[in-house]
């Protein structure tokens, strides 16, 4: 009778073990079957990402290919009609290129003759870069003394400083050309219509840089100045002057390059400088003369920008 019921309790502790390890087998096979599916989400998802950039890539290359397709038959349509209305030749256009290499060599090259003109050419290249360094000079002083009454950093006056910049747009907008030619009937062809010529045009070209460098610089220094008790000038002699000055200085050089390069067309209005010389050396036809003239300015400009980019590696 005991033996019967030890063996019916073993029966059943077995048959106990037997169900938890199924359950176990199972629990684990539904662990293993959910970490395979958020697998397979995790790389559906990825690949769903992938398949995304990868198309958002080939729009973006579509629209860019079909931007530059348009803009480039745009341009060959504007080229086409052009050159129908003003009866162009395209084919003897580019066939004569070789022609103009050739009659270059021949009569744009320094011969000896022209070589002899080198000491006139040099006089009226210094007189042309003088004048172009007085020029840039007087009108940086004085486009920083009226650039501080229009600008905000000082306070100024609103209406002063509307005035300032109206003063200053109108001397930008109107061509160094256009003031030349309007002098020259007061004042004749001389070294003075130049110089007014070059100034007037410089003179509003810096106003309105000095107004903007010294709006952006200077805010941060002024206004501790401001909360210190500072005067005026001593807001712009110790606050204004420093921090803007490298700018100031940037802009002074590039004006003087500028204006040398200028003033060799201003030279052909006004019968002075380097470009009176150009001009008669080409009247004449003497054009290995013009070619020196041409190529003694590129070496000026080419000298004054290198002087001016070891002056800037300074201040900056």
């Amino acid at each position: 009778m005991l033996n019967k019921f030890s063996e019916k309790l073993k029966n059943k502790r077995a048959s106990s073990k037997a169900e938890a390890t199924q359950d176990t087998n199972v629990s684990q096979a539904s662990k293993q079957s959910s970490n395979t599916k958020a697998t397979q989400d995790a790389e559906l998802t990825q690949d769903a990402k992938i398949s995304k950039w990868q198309l958002d890539k080939s729009s973006v290359f579509i629209k860019r290919k079909r931007t530059f397709t348009l803009a480039f038959l745009g341009v060959a349509v504007l080229f086409a009609g052009s050159a129908i209305i003003t009866n162009y030749n395209v084919i003897e256009g580019f066939t004569s290129i070789p022609k103009v290499i050739i009659w270059m060599v021949q009569n744009l090259v320094p011969n000896e003759k022209s070589w002899e003109h080198l000491p006139s050419i040099l006089s009226k290249l210094a007189e042309t870069a003088l004048v172009a360094i007085a020029v840039t000079v007087c009108a940086a002083l004085c486009s920083f003394f009226f650039s501080l009454l229009g600008t905000r950093t000082t306070k100024a006056n609103p209406l002063v400083a509307r005035v300032v910049r109206v003063i200053a747009a109108f001397f930008r907008n109107v061509p160094d050309v256009v003031w030349a030619i309007l002098l020259l009937f007061s004042f004749g062809q001389n070294v003075l219509t130049g110089f007014f010529a070059l100034f007037f045009a410089t003179f509003g070209l810096l106003t309105r840089i000095f107004i903007e460098t010294i709006d952006e610089v200077s805010s941060s220094c002024v206004e501790a100045m401001h909360a210190t008790g500072a005067t005026t000038l001593q807001t712009v002699f110790q606050g204004i002057v420093p921090s803007s000055m490298p700018s100031i200085v940037s802009w002074i050089l590039y004006m003087i390059e500028t204006n040398i390069r200028t003033s060799t067309l201003i030279g052909v209005l006004t019968a002075t400088g380097i470009g009176y010389a150009f001009d008669t050396y080409y009247k004449r036809m003497d054009y290995a003369s013009a070619s020196l003239v041409v190529l003694s300015i590129v070496i000026l400009v080419i000298a004054i920008e290198l002087i001016s980019n070891q002056i800037r590696k300074v201040i900056m």
